[in-house]
């Protein structure tokens, strides 16, 4: 079993940065997939950034460019650094850990609020 918590959200303005942190613990061999995705409220989850223990990358077409995912495979820990931060960031942001048959471990979320 796999836990996954996050930290580093809150409340920033627009043009602002953030930058969220996801640690992984307990069976952190299986993990394959990391990443991070959002739901705003009256919307669904949906996909922000993944990253692979090889390292490779996918954005969603509305952060690319302003949105950065690294990975530390030695400390099972995902990084999302967020700039230009606009207000339709605004959501919850949960961590993903998916080990290699592919099923999800989800934190519990973190708030990041944007400003106008």
């Amino acid at each position: 079993q796999v836990q996954v918590v996050e930290s580093g959200g809150g409340l920033v303005q627009a043009g602002g940065s953030l930058r969220l942190s996801c640690a992984a613990s307990g069976s952190i061999f299986s993990i394959n997939v990391m990443g991070w995705y959002r739901q705003a409220p009256g919307k669904q989850r949906e996909l922000v950034a993944t990253i692979t223990k090889g390292g490779t990358t996918k954005y969603a077409d509305s952060v690319n460019g302003r949105f950065t995912i690294s990975r530390d495979n030695a400390k099972n820990t995902v990084y999302l650094q967020m700039i230009s931060l606009k207000s339709e960031d605004t959501a919850v942001y949960y961590c993903l850990a998916a080990d290699v048959a592919g099923v999800p471990n989800w934190g519990q979320g973190t708030q990041v609020t944007v400003s106008s």
